[in-house]
């Protein structure tokens, strides 16, 4: 939403039920659209100071209380380990990692263990993230190639409410709008602990004729805590094009980054507390494997045209993308082939096909003001994925190899219109199609209808209700589907909210929401078979607050609890393994004291059941991270860094299961964890010309 006080977002509502389908990933509104793409004309009010800056969730800003925009401004506030942990920004969502940082994040939202990316979708630059019928997981999303320095803005939404969002949204969505200019061309170079080095480089400028060039280059070495130095390269690059302005314009781009890394999986934590292994010390940073790693690329090129007007907005945007991943992991050891050792190699080489259209009109439905999108999203991925078995990186079996034909096409509508001077509404309709087809094994297809309603009423002393309702879904992997398993599976989500700018100064918003699945159903790659889960359900309350008690002082507060089931009856017990209970972050900015600025935040994640009867539960983790920036003149500014200030021994993952050690006699069923990072450094020195 932009700064206007006079334009309000609007979305379907009333029984003008139109037409909706999906499968590709949601047009995003680009860097230089600062505005929501459905609005409608409403009362004045007064913003919050925080929005102006950091955040653009003000009241008649939004369709329900869990949605909401963050500002690249606050992004600069904190730090961050990995790129994905910008995500964190999110309330709620708790961004892990139990590998190589190559490797896609571990995310946690809405009692989900999201894994690498399912129920949780995500675009940057207009390029949908998650891989359908991915060689390591279902939804797979590596946001290693982000470059947060580029990114403007993270619209992000919660449950399966708006008809622009369709695979993998069920949990929520976020789209991550990188800029076309920069205010000015900077340099920036980090070194930190355990052989840490990166720099960057971006700048933007003219060519004449209205025409805009940007460029940035990311160059990134790590060797991290382990044992077994993990010797990331990591090199990205982004070229972008663009033209026009905010009413009428366009931006094609050209991304590039590869990846190569040697990672310490996850470790029996019996191991860590014998403290020896076969004559050795053995602690919490060793390997097991020192050949588990892997290598990635992914290029792309892209472009959007947008243009509007007082009678409505147009917008076209078409990708290209091809993707490369090759996975080493060994998490049983030597529990199925005891002379050679467990490694497996996953391995996806893909090119992805997408292209989007959507039209916004502005109407009446008798004397009501309303405004109605029609939207058209079409996805195709043709995919190589296999699973094979290896030793020190080198195949010495095949589990599988597969070629893929995968379609997901949706087309979607939507209405909004203002019923009452206190009270709008939102009608949404999408249809999704998908089609799978397996060389050798078959194909299939499978579509679903995903109606969408939302109420908004008030504003009453500043503060609005929120109603949400909506059916989702994900869908399956590819293989899985042509044996039997249902392609897409839907999810149905409600929502009741609250939120008030009613004390001067602070946002607060709450949501309680329920989520059930008809299954859990998702391919497990690491075994190389798809599982039919069971259905599940649930349910939990956010609270979310945005206070700034002093023009240079912001506080944010943000927790959740979640209560995760299996919905069915089975002796096994009905707990969802690694679903957390709690989550919560707390951060104190100090902005522009002076030449100072400074952030502490304590971000906590709760603990959750390892297994189906609850008898073995996760350890809940608290971190403390740190922030600290001195500006020299207009141009230079120092940061300090430091990640887990207090040094605390923590796990960013933990799971239950079987494992056996040359050695052992029979597989032991133990907890693995991966261990959090100790207390690092990292200094920034960046300068703009």
């Amino acid at each position: 939403m932009t700064g206007s006080k006079t334009a309000r977002r609007r979305f379907p509502t009333l029984p003008l039920l139109l037409l909706g389908v999906a499968g590709a990933t949601p047009p995003t509104a680009r860097a230089d659209e600062t505005e929501m793409p459905v609005t409608v004309a409403a009362v004045r009010l007064d913003r919050v100071e925080v929005e102006g800056r950091h955040y653009d969730n003000a009241i008649g800003s939004s369709d329900a209380a869990s949605e909401g925009v963050i500002r690249a401004e606050l992004l600069k506030s904190r730090p961050a380990l990995r790129p994905g942990e910008v995500l964190e920004f999110v309330p709620g969502l708790i961004v892990t990692q139990h590998s190589g940082d190559g490797k896609a994040n571990q995310y946690f939202l809405r009692g989900f263990n999201l894994d690498h990316g399912t129920d949780f979708a995500t675009s940057v630059n207009g390029l949908p993230v998650n891989m359908p019928t991915h060689g390591h997981g279902q939804g797979y999303s590596d946001l290693n190639f982000l470059m947060p320095e580029l990114v403007e803005r993270i619209e992000y939404r919660k449950g399966p409410y708006f008809a622009t969002t369709g695979d993998f949204a069920s949990a929520g969505s976020a789209d991550i709008a990188y800029r076309t200019r920069l205010d000015a061309p900077f340099a920036a170079l980090t070194l930190g602990e355990n052989g840490f080095r990166r720099g960057i480089a971006a700048g933007s400028t003219a060519l004449g004729g209205g025409l805009q060039l940007l460029g940035a280059v990311e160059l990134q070495r790590n060797d991290g805590p382990w044992t077994v130095p993990e010797g990331l390269h990591k090199s990205n690059g982004l070229l972008t094009l663009s033209g026009g302005d905010r009413a009428r314009g366009w931006s094609a781009s050209l991304m590039g980054y590869s990846a190569r890394w040697t990672s310490t999986d996850q470790i029996p934590e019996r191991l860590v507390d014998a403290g020896s292994y076969q004559g050795r010390p053995f602690g919490r940073f060793d390997s097991l494997d020192p050949s588990d790693g892997g290598e990635t690329r992914r290029s792309s090129i892209s472009g959007e045209w947008h243009e509007r007007s007082e009678a409505g907005s147009t917008r076209v945007a078409a990708y290209a993308i091809d993707y490369r991943l090759k996975l080493f992991s060994n998490f049983t050891y030597a529990m199925d082939r005891p002379d050679s050792g467990d490694q497996f190699s996953q391995q996806d080489r893909r090119q992805v096909y997408g292209f989007s259209a959507s039209r916004a009109v502005d109407h009446s439905i008798g004397s009501l003001p309303a405004r109605t999108e029609i939207g058209l999203q079409l996805r195709q991925d043709r995919i190589r994925v296999g699973l094979f078995d290896t030793v020190q990186r080198q195949v010495i079996g095949t589990v599988r190899d597969d070629r893929v034909n995968e379609g997901l096409y949706g087309l979607y509508a939507q209405t909004a219109v203002e019923l009452a001077p206190w009270l709008r509404s939102v009608v949404g309709l999408r249809a999704d199609s998908a089609r799978f087809a397996v060389d050798g094994l078959g194909s299939s297809h499978d579509a679903k209808l995903s109606p969408k309603l939302s109420l908004i009423a008030g504003p009453w002393a500043k503060t609005e209700l929120f109603f949400n309702a909506g059916r989702g879904f994900h869908s399956n992997d590819a293989r899985g589907v042509v044996a039997g398993v249902p392609g897409l599976v839907a999810s149905r989500g409600m929502e009741l909210g609250a939120r008030t700018e009613w004390l001067p100064g602070l946002q607060s918003s709450l949501a309680l929401w329920k989520l059930d699945f008809d299954s859990e159903l998702v391919y497990v790659g690491d075994a190389g078979t798809t599982e039919p889960n069971r259905p599940s359900k649930r349910r939990g309350l956010e609270w979310n607050n945005r206070w700034i008690p002093l023009p240079w002082l912001l506080v944010d507060a943000d927790l959740a609890w979640t209560h995760a089931r299996f919905s069915d009856a089975d002796p096994a017990g009905n707990r969802i393994p690694n679903a957390v209970d709690k989550v919560g972050s707390i951060a104190v900015t100090v902005r522009e004291l002076g030449p100072w600025s400074a952030s502490l935040q304590w971000r906590y994640l709760g603990s959750g059941a390892l297994v189906e009867d609850n008898s073995v539960r996760s350890h809940a983790s608290l971190t403390t991270n740190m922030r600290l920036t001195r500006k020299f003149g207009r141009s230079t500014e120092l940061t300090l860094d430091v990640f887990n200030l207090l040094d605390r021994k923590l796990n960013d993952i933990e799971y239950f299961y079987e494992s056996q050690l040359p050695g052992e006699t029979a597989p032991v069923a133990d907890r693995h964890i991966h261990p959090a990072e100790p207390r690092s450094l990292r200094l920034t020195l960046r300068t703009s010309f």
